[in-house]
């Protein structure tokens, strides 16, 4: 049980922080029902005064700005279309270092866009591209003509969610803003990463009561805009459940098991113990006494292997996953310490309460008969 709950849990929160490192907790964009991760948004104004009341909100961490456009990557032998999701020089790139592959984030300047682009190690590879590389993108412009820019291939990332490896690239806002022809101080939306994301909804709920938000804005949960990503996550719930009511099942029915042939070997020793005197009762707490110590040398011996197994995990990583269908190369591990101790104590709880059960065959042990038992 402790080996399920922390695999289950580590995996739930390391696919969810990949996500969140990639598109924040929360979004404040133009209100869009249909929206989703890979979504072009409708142009909003920068409101300096605005993304400061949000900045103060005790709960948020950092918040920037950002915009997306459809393009299409072109090499002399193949093309391919990518979201190109437009950054600002303020961006923390630390929350995507774990993803990049080969080189380094964009570089900014003042006085122009920069002309880098991050690429997936996916696109990287169909497109037979590598860091330093030149390529050719086409960008559609309302009008329906297409803008073609070269840039340069300054890193090749690679996060193991498709939705986003087989999508997205990273480029500079200020690319964004000229090819959609939009104003300086337009943008596509703000993302807002959270201190402790437990907290969503509450900072939700202020952020929309905020009085200089315009009617026009939403603010959204990340995880409206990736249902098909956490309603997957929140199945695994499910499996743990399955596999730790299994585990309740065959646990008890050994206990049961166990103490009838621990009463079973000492039939004998019953009926010379009610012979002389003693008590159904007092019978009763010898076998419970044992099949205590029994059960707590279990619980112990369990925890430690169990907790031993998950810290070599932690550690090497020897059980591998299928990274294209669960989005990890190796078992994420989670160790809470007040589900060790749930557990360890649950367990216990049952184990003496099921253990009274067999122990009632003492009270029908005849002494005559039990000690003639063979």
């Amino acid at each position: 049980m402790i080996i399920t709950l922390a695999f289950a849990n580590g995996f739930q929160q390391k696919v969810s922080e990949k996500i969140f490192s990639f598109s924040g907790h929360i979004r404040v964009q133009y209100v869009t029902p249909f929206a989703s991760l890979t979504s072009e948004e409708i142009a909003i104004n920068a409101d300096s005064s605005t993304m400061l009341k949000i900045k103060a909100d005790p709960d948020v961490q950092t918040i920037h700005p950002y915009a997306t456009r459809y393009a299409i990557l072109k090499t002399p032998e193949d093309l391919q279309g990518v979201l190109v999701k437009g950054i600002d020089k303020h961006f923390d790139f630390t929350r995507l270092e774990e993803f990049m592959v080969k080189g380094r984030f964009l570089s900014f300047n003042d006085s122009s866009y920069s002309r880098d682009i991050v690429i997936s190690q996916k696109t990287a590879s169909e497109l037979k591209l590598d860091v330093g590389d030149r390529v050719l993108i086409y960008f559609i412009r309302p009008d329906g003509s297409k803008r073609p820019d070269r840039l340069t291939v300054k890193g090749i990332f690679k996060t193991g969610i498709s939705d986003f490896d087989n999508t997205f690239a990273l480029g500079d806002l200020k690319l964004i803003r000229r090819l959609n022809g939009w104003e300086e101080d337009e943008i596509g939306g703000y993302e807002i990463f959270l201190k402790d994301y437990r907290k969503v909804d509450e900072v939700i709920q202020h952020l929309e009561t905020l009085p200089d938000l315009p009617p026009t804005w939403s603010v959204r949960n990340i995880k409206e805009l990736a249902p098909n990503i956490f309603d997957w996550l929140n199945m695994q719930n499910v499996t743990r459940n399955v596999l730790i009511g299994i585990m309740i099942i065959v646990a008890i029915i050994n206990l049961i098991t166990c103490l009838i042939i621990l009463v079973l070997e000492r039939m004998r020793m019953v009926g010379i113990l009610k012979a002389v005197g003693a008590t159904d009762w007092m019978v009763q707490k010898i076998f419970l006494q044992h099949s205590t110590f029994i059960a707590l040398t279990g619980i112990l011996a369990g925890a430690a292997i169990g907790l031993g197994l998950l810290y070599a995990q932690i550690k090497t990583g020897f059980i591998k996953l299928n990274e294209e269908a669960y989005y990890l190369h190796t078992a994420a591990v989670k160790i809470s310490a007040w589900e060790v101790a749930l557990i360890c104590f649950s367990t216990f709880i049952i184990c003496f309460l099921v253990l009274m059960i067999p122990s009632y065959i003492v009270r029908k042990v005849q002494p005559v008969k039990a000690i003639h038992f063979r």
